[in-house]
């Protein structure tokens, strides 16, 4: 199925699901190959160096790769059609991938926090590191913020929030590396404390994304409605078309990417119920077309004009019953 977004966006472009699954597992390949080659680097430079910053920002790495490997998971099984169990389809695994990745994000962050609060507390033990970390840090900093620009590009295309929450955790990476560079140098000038701090501070970063992730999640696992915005477009579009004479109780949740909608449409009483049948499919087959909607259910109810509020009704006609 394709949707068109009716806004005024450039970047607004029909995408297909499987042109959707097919950009996200592209991007997240580049993306395993790029924190799979971190994740030795920085454990590796980190322990030779005596460097916890970059040893904890090299365990973040590792956690993307983890992520990574949740999110083709999850683009692969949200591609699956809908079956007798679940008639609506499997897309809401994207959410729960998402809700898997803020818990995944939340818990390394939380141990990284503890592991240099530890450290904070036995300041004596805390070591000079070796040059080699600042160039390490340095090289995975522009490669993460290189990654996070490109996977954000991606998700902004083909409209993936399950991407776009794996590109900000790039971005959170590109953050952290910056933050334990920084860390290093101070290291580097004499002040041993601040490697430390940096992972302290890295820690924090994670743990808060990771919240973050994991609360929107929830929330669309809950059937939270879409933005009043796309609302309004929705029904826009159900009022544009011809036989619809109002909309009103529309009702929106997120399953994965895509919107499931219920509506009541109003149409002329005098109308029968095959014509109110036909002008309801109608306003579904548009609304499906031009928004990201997985599917529409409609409730048609009886509009009676004002110029026929006190007629008798035609002997014989069947009226739409609300």
């Amino acid at each position: 199925m394709q949707f068109t977004d009716n806004t005024d966006d450039p970047e607004d472009t029909e995408y297909s699901a499987v042109e959707r699954a097919a950009a996200a597992s592209r991007s997240t390949w580049v993306s395993v190959v790029v924190n799979l080659m971190l994740t030795v680097l920085q454990i590796t430079a980190g322990i030779l160096a005596k460097s916890q910053g970059l040893i904890a920002d090299g365990i973040h790495s590792l956690s993307d790769l983890v992520a990574d490997f949740v999110v083709l998971l999850a683009s692969s099984q949200s591609q699956r059609d809908a079956d007798e169990s679940h008639p609506y389809g499997h897309q809401r695994v994207e959410n729960a991938a998402s809700l898997v990745l803020g818990a995944l994000l939340l818990a390394v962050g939380i141990g990284m926090v503890w592991s240099a609060f530890q450290k904070l507390q036995s300041p004596e033990t805390v070591a000079p590191v070796g040059i080699i970390a600042l160039w390490v840090a340095g090289a995975a900093l522009i490669a993460k913020e290189t990654l996070f620009r490109y996977m954000l590009a991606v998700a902004k295309r083909v409209k993936s929030s399950m991407l776009v929450a794996n590109a900000w955790h790039a971005r959170s990476d590109a953050a952290s590396s910056l933050v334990v560079g920084i860390g290093i140098t101070g290291n580097l000038m004499g002040y041993p404390i601040l490697d430390p701090i940096a992972a302290l501070i890295v820690g924090f970063m994670v743990a808060r994304m990771g919240w973050e992730f994991g609360w929107e999640a929830m929330h669309d696992l809950m059937d939270r409605a879409i933005d009043d915005e796309e609302v309004a477009a929705i029904r826009r579009t159900l009022v544009e078309t011809p036989g619809v004479s109002g909309v009103h109780d529309v009702r929106t949740r997120k399953m994965g990417d895509m919107i499931v909608v219920d509506a009541h449409i109003e149409v002329d009483a005098m109308l029968t119920v095959e014509q109110g049948h036909d002008i309801a499919v109608d306003a579904r087959h548009r609304v499906m077309q031009l928004h990201r909607v997985l599917n529409l259910m409609t409730h048609v109810d009886p509009w009676h004009r004002p110029d026929l509020d006190h007629a008798q009704p035609v002997a014989g006609t069947n009226l739409v019953g609300g």
